[in-house]
């Protein structure tokens, strides 16, 4: 039996203090928020997007950095033992699109709930307010930690458990100290980077739609005229550029785009994806014909979220007051395109502080991948987003944080 000491209380932390247990050992966890699970409790919107119910061989093609290192993680806990946990500890989850799985009540905090429950009948020791300053280890691991008040402590531990999360949403505690306490042992951190975040755009005549929300549109991420991304989904307009579910899926591509500096990089969106040019037009016609006498710029409202019409009567070149019955039918085809091919120049991302994950970490070459501990440093594990590996949005990461921190906390070779 060990004495395991967790840092961190996020869903890696939590899961592997979990699966320690299990083994019989003896666990505490320090978390420097005022309660567990911080950071989970704003994903997906506050619902907690908790794994995706694909079959487990389709996880790893949505692993984007170092698929290999996790293949004993997630055959050891997959998403299917993550969706049994739940529903055996008080949180059904459901299925949506795209596989999507989310608590039945779409409220983060009942994730939360059953997992600190969980660790709570479990015998887990969870000291919440306490932030790690430093780990060392000579016959032990001396974990230092100051409390609330302020006051410093000493904890001894076999075995330690790095689980601090990454850089993004600092505000929820990740803050990078993780990197560091890994640096101490020697660990080498590769470049770290904001991921699954929104997007800069140049110009602006996208501000005046800002807080437009779009559902059922396709996103194009166009570089040197050749599209490296296509997805239909929602979106919305920012007072930066765009950002939601569609932006985050694209964000991957388009950093390895601009990491191989592929040329200037367009965004295309398209407003009505369900629907051919043809169709389209026939549907403007249609439109024009129920406005006849309406001045252009007053004739989209059926067809078009009011606020979005400006910008697309500009692009499409027309001159807003002019009567829609002498619209041209090249003047239509413009329309068309304006409509299925709003396009705008990238400018850059957004920081760590709206990132939804880093990407990057200790490198994974340093971490044996069949039990997540240090290669460098008995009784040393990692666990979570403070390692080298990332995936899509749609529940990809915090399944790499389950398995992570489910194969940490039931190793130990001491």
């Amino acid at each position: 039996m060990a004495k395991v000491i967790i840092i961190g209380a996020g869903p890696a932390g939590m899961m592997a203090a979990l699966s320690a247990t299990e083994c019989g050992d003896t666990v505490t966890v320090i978390e420097k928020n005022e309660k567990a699970g911080k950071k989970l409790f704003i994903t997906g919107k506050g619902r907690c997007n908790i794994t995706n119910a694909c079959d487990v061989s389709d996880l790893f093609p949505n692993i984007l950095s170092n698929r290999k290192f996790m293949y004993s993680a997630i055959y050891s806990y997959d998403n299917s033992f993550v969706m049994d946990f739940f529903n055996n500890n008080g949180c059904l989850v459901k299925v949506e699109r795209g596989d999507r799985v989310f608590p039945v009540s779409d409220k983060s905090s009942d994730v939360i709930r059953a997992l600190t429950k969980a660790m709570a009948d479990a015998g887990v020791t969870l000291l919440t307010s306490c932030r790690v300053i430093k780990v060392d280890k000579k016959d032990h691991f001396y974990v230092q930690y100051v409390d609330g008040k302020n006051k410093k402590h000493v904890m001894e531990g076999d075995k330690v458990i790095i689980a601090t999360g990454g850089k993004s949403y600092p505000q929820t505690g990740s803050t990078g100290d993780g990197y560091q306490f890994a640096k101490a042992f020697g660990h080498n951190i590769t470049k770290l980077s904001p991921a699954l975040v929104p997007f800069e755009l140049k110009g602006n005549d996208f501000s005046e739609i800002m807080g437009l929300s779009l559902k059922n549109v396709s996103l194009k991420v166009k570089t040197g005229g050749k599209i490296i991304f296509d997805e239909f989904g929602e979106m919305l307009f920012t007072h930066f550029g765009i950002s939601g579910p569609l932006v985050l899926s694209a964000a991957n591509v388009t950093a390895a785009a601009v990491e191989k500096k592929s040329g200037d990089i367009k965004v295309v969106i398209d407003l009505k994806p369900a629907l051919s040019e043809e169709v389209l037009d026939a549907r403007i016609l249609k439109d024009f014909q129920m406005n006849i006498n309406k001045q252009f710029k007053n004739s989209l409202d059926r067809l078009l979220p009011k606020s979005i019409i400006p910008l697309i009567v500009r692009r499409s070149g027309i001159d807003g007051d002019k009567e829609v019955n002498s619209v041209t039918k090249e003047e239509r085809a413009a329309l068309v395109k304006a409509i299925k091919e709003l396009d705008f120049e990238f400018k850059g991302f957004r920081g760590f502080e709206e990132a939804i994950i880093t990407k990057g970490g200790v490198d994974v070459k340093q971490i044996n991948p069949s039990t997540m501990e240090s290669k460098l440093v008995e009784g040393l594990y990692f666990a979570g987003e403070i390692i080298d590996v990332d995936g899509k949005t749609g529940g990809f990461n915090l399944q790499i944080a389950w398995s992570t921190g489910h194969l940490a906390g039931s190793n130990y070779g001491g």
